[in-house]
C-alpha cells in the first residue's frame, strides 16, 4: 500500500529525463554558435525546432558541418525530448489517476477481509496496536473521522477508512459480519460508547474491546455491550508498580508475551468440539510430552479461570488453554486442537 518507494524512483526517472534535455538543448546551441557562428538565440531557436520536430524552416543556410550536426542532433535530442515529455505527461496523469487506484485497489481489500479486527481510533494508542497487529500478521481495519491520522495509518502500509466508527453502513462496509473482533479506541469515552452500541447491534456475538479513560466511562462502556474494557491509565500504573515490586516476574511475562521473542511464547488455544482432545484430561491427552507445552490455565466457557490445572482438570469444548511453549509445538496444539 506505501507507494513512497515507487514516488522516489519515478521523481528520479524525471529529473534524469529533465537534465538530459538540458544537456541535449545546451549542446545543440553550443554546437551551432561554434560551427556556424550564429548568435546565442539563434542558436537557442535552431535547437529547439530541431528536437521537438516543429518543421519550421532553418534560421540560416546551414553549412555542411551543420547539417551533420543537425542530423546528430535530430537522432539523439529527438528521442530524449520524447522520452522526457513521455515521463511528464505520465507524470501529471498518475497525479490525478494515482488516488483513484488506491481508493479502489483498498475498497477491493476491504471487501475480502475475513476473521479480522475492526480498529476504531488512529491516536497514539491506536497505532500501537495497530504496529502489534501487524507484528502479529493479524488482518484488521482502521477508522477515524481525522484525515491526517487515516493518512497516516495508509502511509505505514495498513488499511485506513476516513469515516465515522458509530455508524451501521460504515462498520457493515468494513465486513463487521465477519469480523474476529472491535477495538474502541477513539479520542473520547463517549464516541466508544457510540462506537460500542452500533457494533453490538449489528453482531450482538462479536467480541469488542474498549478503552476507557475513567471507571465511571468503563461501567458504562460494559453497560453498553463491551467484552473486555481496557484502561491505558491503570495499566500504566499497575504495571510501574509490579515492575518496581516483582521485576522478575515482569520480565517473564513480558517475554512470554512480545511478538519479538522466537523461543518462547504464551498463547491461547481453544479447543474445539471435534478435537480429539475434547473431553479428555490434560493427562490422557499427554499435552506436555506430545506437545511441549505447559497448561498456565484453562478458561472455562462460562468465563470461569482454572489456573495452574491439576492433570485430572478436563478439556471441554469451547474452552481456552492458556499455554506456553515454542512457536513451532504451539502451532502443532493449535491443530490437534481444531
Amino acid at each position: 500500500m506505501n507507494s513512497t518507494g515507487d514516488g522516489s524512483l519515478k521523481s528520479r526517472q524525471f529529473q534524469h529525463a529533465l537534465g538530459l534535455l538540458a544537456v541535449v538543448v545546451s549542446a545543440g546551441t553550443v554546437g551551432y554558435m561554434v560551427i556556424e557562428g550564429w548568435s546565442a538565440w539563434d542558436a537557442f531557436y535552431m535547437t529547439i525546432i530541431s528536437v521537438t520536430t516543429a518543421g519550421y524552416r532553418e534560421v540560416h543556410t546551414l553549412s555542411r558541418a551543420g547539417e551533420v550536426f543537425t542530423s546528430a542532433l535530430l537522432i539523439c535530442g529527438v528521442g530524449t525530448a520524447f522520452y522526457a515529455f513521455t515521463l511528464i505527461a505520465a507524470g501529471i496523469i498518475e497525479s490525478r489517476l494515482h488516488p483513484r487506484i488506491q481508493e479502489k485497489r483498498r475498497a477491493r481489500m476491504i471487501d475480502q477481509l475475513t476473521d479480522h479486527f475492526i480498529l476504531c481510533g488512529a491516536g497514539r494508542i491506536g497505532l500501537i496496536i495497530a504496529e502489534e497487529f501487524r507484528r502479529q500478521n493479524a488482518p484488521f481495519v482502521v477508522i477515524d473521522h481525522d484525515p491526517a491520522a487515516v493518512q497516516e495509518v495508509i502511509r505505514r502500509g495498513d488499511l485506513g477508512v476516513e469515516a465515522d466508527a458509530s455508524r451501521e453502513d460504515v462498520l457493515v462496509k468494513l465486513r463487521i459480519d465477519s469480523a474476529r473482533g472491535l477495538i474502541a479506541a477513539l479520542g473520547s469515552d463517549a464516541e466508544n460508547v457510540y462506537t460500542i452500541l452500533t457494533a453490538r447491534g449489528l453482531r450482538p456475538d462479536l467480541f469488542v474491546i474498549a478503552r476507557a479513560d475513567s471507571e465511571d466511562a468503563g461501567r458504562k462502556m460494559l453497560k453498553a455491550g463491551a467484552s473486555r474494557v481496557v484502561s491505558p491509565y491503570q495499566i500504566g500504573a499497575v504495571r510501574l508498580a509490579q515492575t518496581a515490586l516483582r521485576p522478575a516476574v515482569v520480565d517473564f511475562v513480558e517475554l512470554a508475551t512480545s511478538s519479538e521473542n522466537l523461543e518462547l511464547a504464551m498463547e491461547q488455544v481453544t479447543i474445539g468440539g471435534g478435537s480429539g482432545l475434547a473431553g479428555r484430561t490434560i493427562l490422557e491427552a499427554n499435552v506436555r510430552q506430545r506437545f511441549g507445552v505447559i497448561v498456565v490455565a484453562i478458561q472455562r466457557e462460562g468465563g470461569h479461570m482454572d489456573f495452574n490445572p491439576p492433570h485430572d482438570a478436563v478439556m471441554r469444548p469451547g474452552d481456552e488453554l492458556v499455554v506456553l511453549g515454542r512457536p513451532g509445538q504451539l502451532r502443532d496444539l493449535e491443530v490437534a486442537a481444531q
